[in-house]
């Protein structure tokens, strides 16, 4: 059932400021939380353990600025989406669950993420964690690594039997953290609300991009756009998406120089033309041009200069 068209826009007018700066909002999140988990690092998965549970504070502060970050999200989708709905017959309006649901599970993997990766931390910090790989093993292994590449291997460990002694501690420890940290409670779970999110987050770009690109909301370039970067999310490439959100926080916010596409105000569907319909128009525009006379100027015609030009030599 389709929504009373004044009252829908009224809703649009309403909510488009709130949307734009809840949109940059969350971009502004997200950044920040890349900023503060870069202090967190390491070669290896045991000196990375070792740096989350040396900052465990920015790690709590990246996981829930980046969760509420990509949280705010589902307020441009919905509102996209509904503004879609009102002007478009072919877009499904059930959809509208996982639209909402994308951002949201995103959330949840966010936190959950953060709080596996202290759990993994603390337990390789408080030596509980094991690994199936003996020294002797991994000393076999550090051999073999400085045969092939003896260079690189003094760099990083030195000479002599203490730098293979030092090699097989640290892929023994790495093996260990990396048990840690596939072995957390909460790892599981993370990680499916996080599939689910990508997955979720790629779907709605791709559907409510096509159909806002179709009604005029939105201008080929960022629909298509739109659309790419959704098709991206998949690929744990989510940051790419903040340049579709903040070209579409300027546009809610009416901050987007030239204005919204008319389909806005107009509150139904305004398809963009396709290249043949503005040739044509282009050519009804202008004067019939005379049998080949046809040239590159506008709507197909050359340019009156051209056209003088051209006289002249026939002349």
């Amino acid at each position: 059932m389709q929504p009373d068209r004044a009252e829908q826009l009224a809703w649009e007018q309403r909510w488009a400021l709130p949307v734009g700066l809840a949109t940059l909002a969350g971009i502004v999140l997200v950044i920040v939380s890349a900023i503060v988990v870069s202090s967190i690092g390491g070669d290896g998965e045991a000196e990375l353990l070792r740096s989350a549970h040396a900052h465990v504070s920015d790690l709590a502060v990246s996981s829930i600025a980046q969760g509420v970050g990509i949280g705010l999200l589902v307020a441009p989708l919905y509102y996209l989406f509904q503004a879609t709905a009102l002007r478009s017959r072919q877009l499904r309006r059930q959809f509208v669950g996982v639209v909402v649901a994308a951002p949201l599970f995103l959330l949840v993997a966010a936190l959950l993420n953060g709080a596996a990766t202290k759990e993994a931390a603390d337990e390789f910090a408080a030596g509980n964690a094991t690994t199936d790989l003996t020294v002797q093993e991994a000393s076999r292994d550090c051999r073999n690594e400085r045969g092939d590449d003896a260079k690189s291997f003094r760099e990083e460990f030195g000479r002599g039997a203490a730098a293979v002694r030092r090699c097989a501690d640290e892929e023994v420890a790495d093996e260990a953290a990396a048990d840690a940290v596939s072995g957390a409670s909460l790892r599981g779970v993370a990680t499916g609300f996080g599939l689910g999110g990508r997955l979720g987050l790629a779907f709605a770009l791709v559907y409510t991009c096509l159909h806002a690109m179709r009604v005029g909301l939105l201008t080929r370039f960022w629909g298509s756009l739109g659309i790419a970067v959704g098709a991206a999310a998949l690929l744990l490439l989510i940051q790419f998406t903040l340049v579709w959100f903040l070209y579409f926080a300027l546009l809610a916010a009416g901050w987007i120089p030239g204005g919204r596409p008319p389909a806005w105000a107009a509150g139904e569907a305004i398809p963009w033309p396709t290249p043949g319909e503005r040739a044509s128009a282009g050519l009804g525009a202008g004067e019939e041009p005379e049998p080949g006379d046809e040239g590159d100027g506008p709507g197909g015609e050359d340019g009156p200069g051209e056209d003088r030009r051209k006289r002249k030599q026939r002349g």
